[in-house]
Parts: C-alpha cells; structure tokens; sequence
C-alpha cells in the first residue's frame, strides 16, 4: 500500500512495477477503499505510517523494512540493497521517516489518488 496522493510514493511505484519482472506485487492506495480495508483488518495506524505498507500473506512490513522487502523481489541489483537490514531498524527508520516527512514539499502532492492506464489495472486491488 502506499500514499496515493504523494508524487514519490507514485513514482515508487511506477519504478517498482517497471522493475517486478516475476510480477510479485499488487498495489493500493492508502486511501482507496481496499486500502482503507487493509489497514483495518492488519489493524495499522496510520499516524505513525502513512506513506509505504508492505503485505506478504499475512506479515506487514513498514517504512524501511517494506522498501528493502520489495527491492529484494526486484530485477536487476536492486535485491542488493536488502543487505542495509543489518543496519538497526531505529537508524533506518529515522532516515525514512525524515524522508516521509518532507516528501510534500521535496515532491509535491496530487489532488487525488493516482489512476492506473489499462495496461497497469492489474497490478492494482
């Protein structure tokens, strides 16, 4: 799940989707009806991650640990950059959260969540 109206959190997920050549994921807007059900059932709240939400069967993983679980499943050396797990999650938390909390004003935002072309539709619940 991500942040439907930030433009880094969409663009994320362009980069993801060009990159999961074994199709492993599926994406939802925070913000969207599944994502508003995701968070409820997974009991997430969203004052404290509001921007990148990762679920794989029933285990979530958020901020740092969902980008590095989803780099691992991408093409190319991206799958490298799972090696930064061994960095202490408050570390690279507080780099991602520092990041999240200016993505705003770094990236700007949309008016309203971002609408897949037809090709990509499937990708999205």
């Amino acid at each position: 799940m991500f942040d439907g109206v930030c433009n880094l959190c969409n663009g994320a997920v362009t980069f993801t989707i060009k990159r999961d050549k074994k199709n492993v994921f599926r994406f939802a807007a925070l913000q969207s009806e599944i994502g508003q059900q995701l968070i409820s059932k997974f009991n997430i709240d969203t004052s404290k991650v509001d921007s990148i939400i990762l679920i794989d069967d029933e285990k979530q993983y958020e901020k740092s640990s969902a980008a590095l679980h989803i780099a691992k499943q991408l093409s190319g050396a991206y799958p490298l950059l799972f090696g930064f797990m061994i960095v202490p999650k408050f570390i690279r938390n507080a780099v991602y959260d520092y990041i999240a909390k200016n993505r705003y004003k770094w990236f700007g935002k949309k008016e309203i969540c971002m609408i897949p072309t037809a090709e990509l539709k499937a990708k999205f619940l």
